[in-house]
């Protein structure tokens, strides 16, 4: 049997289809712009976020004590608002934009995860946890807003034009990973790992450029630096070895647990005391939330508030005070601002924890380049985290400039990951299960009893 002919190519025809029609230019049109506005809104919001933060932090230099006034009673009020107006635009951002992207998702179902509506909602409840002092993340969310953004432009588009729902998701939520951490390749890696389940190869080359350019655009208004600036890792060789086994190991661990931990807590089918009154009582539980980390905050003279980049910042940098025990204090204060019920990423306060992890190897071992057993502590714990080692590896490379401990960093996002699946299921797919809004949509109860 003669196998079948190949059409030959015609590069008349091609060339009509790749340039001479109408349709495909709005295509590209639509999508690069909307690509373009999602970077921009990005930038916007992070711009907000910090303005936020700085505001609570200005604050709590009045005194230390008005933190526990102001952290739990806005905790409360941002529940209250998140479950009364806005549900899906509770928890990470991540898992809404997985499930939205699930095949059998229909009948206007949708727009429960992502929206434009909801995409506002995030940017103003984010920050209003900042402005509180919690321990949260903008990148997780920044994946919920840009998607939503970009799933707004699918109105746009011209019938046939190939460019789905899902692609336009996987665009938005790469494009926001991009604009939050400044690191395009990272975006484009997000999209892949995490995200991307049935790639489209007609439009591929397309979705990707629309997130490269949503990082560019953060690029151009932040400038081309690192975000956490040029580590001095010192001589990679077998010295490393040893603290670099020990990180990943403490690292993956850690983050597993952590992990375990968030997904047990945000089931919210565990018999525990806590987890029925969450369940019964939540805008009351998140107040109690927002007082344990308020008190955490005092404790530690205000390093856990926030994202954490500023300590993570001066680890790197080894010129900053972290108090003893950081990562321990990080740990539950991000734990306990995902449990409240607000919308909250935990990239950025992962990223800190696993730098006090690393510090605190790096002075075990009396290893005389901390910086380097820093950076894989970053990696491993983000890798352990979000069990995403490939993208953990590259946004950990681009923000430190680690392009000299490539094998290094992408050695330990692998292990480090691969101890985490023995503890848990991977977070951001479980937790996608449970943002999966029913077939038949009820009216919502009220957000809290009397």
């Amino acid at each position: 049997m003669h196998p079948p002919e190949k059409t030959p190519h015609d590069m008349r025809t091609a060339f009509r289809r790749e340039f001479a029609s109408p349709e495909v230019w709005i295509t590209r049109t639509v999508v690069v712009g909307a690509a373009a506005v999602a970077g921009l809104v990005v930038v916007g919001f992070t711009w907000l976020a910090e303005q936020a933060l700085g505001l609570f932090l200005d604050l709590a230099h009045v005194g230390w004590w008005l933190p526990l006034i102001w952290t739990p009673l806005l905790c409360g009020a941002i529940v209250w608002l998140t479950r009364r107006f806005a549900r899906g635009a509770g928890g990470s951002g991540i898992p809404q934009v997985m499930a939205a992207l699930d095949p059998e998702l229909s009948g206007g179902r949708r727009p429960l995860l992502v929206s434009l509506r909801l995409s506002l909602a995030k940017i103003g409840l984010t920050s209003a946890g900042l402005l509180g002092g919690l321990s949260l993340g903008r990148e997780g969310p920044s994946v919920q807003i840009a998607a939503g953004v970009m799933l707004t432009a699918r109105r746009w588009l011209p019938r046939g034009s190939g460019v789905s729902a899902h692609s336009l998701l996987v665009a938005g939520g790469a494009a926001g990973i991009a604009a939050a951490f400044n690191t395009p390749l990272a975006g484009v890696m997000f999209a892949i790992e995490e995200l991307s389940r049935t790639p489209e190869q007609r439009n591929s080359g397309l979705i990707v450029s629309g997130i490269v350019l949503a990082g560019l655009i953060a690029v151009s208004v932040y400038g081309n630096g690192t975000h956490f600036g040029v580590i001095h890792p010192g001589p990679i060789g077998l010295a490393l070895v040893g603290p670099g086994l020990l990180v990943t190991l403490v690292t993956g661990l850690a983050g597993g647990l952590f992990a375990r931990l968030l997904l047990a807590s945000l089931r919210g089918t565990s018999p525990d005391a806590p987890s029925r009154w969450r369940q019964r009582y939540p805008v009351r539980f998140a107040i109690g939330c927002g007082l344990v980390v308020a008190v955490i905050g005092a404790v530690t003279g205000g390093a856990t508030y926030g994202s954490g980049n500023e300590a993570t910042r001066a680890l790197l940098d080894s010129d900053g005070l972290v108090p003893g025990g950081f990562a321990l204090f990080k740990f539950i204060a991000t734990w306990v601002t995902a449990w409240s019920g607000v919308p909250a990423g935990i990239f950025a306060p992962s990223l800190s924890i696993g730098a006090a992890l690393g510090h605190d190897v790096a002075m075990l071992t009396s290893y005389p380049y901390a910086p380097a057993v820093i950076a894989l502590g970053m990696v491993g714990f983000l890798a352990a985290a979000t069990q995403a080692p490939l993208t953990a590896f590259i946004i950990v490379m681009e923000m430190v400039d680690g392009h000299g401990m490539v094998l290094s960093l992408m050695a330990c996002a692998v292990i480090a990951s691969t101890v985490s699946r023995v503890l848990t299921p991977p977070l951001y797919t479980a937790l996608a299960m449970i943002q999966l809004p029913p077939r038949r949509v009820h009216r919502t109860a009220p957000a809290d009893r009397a």
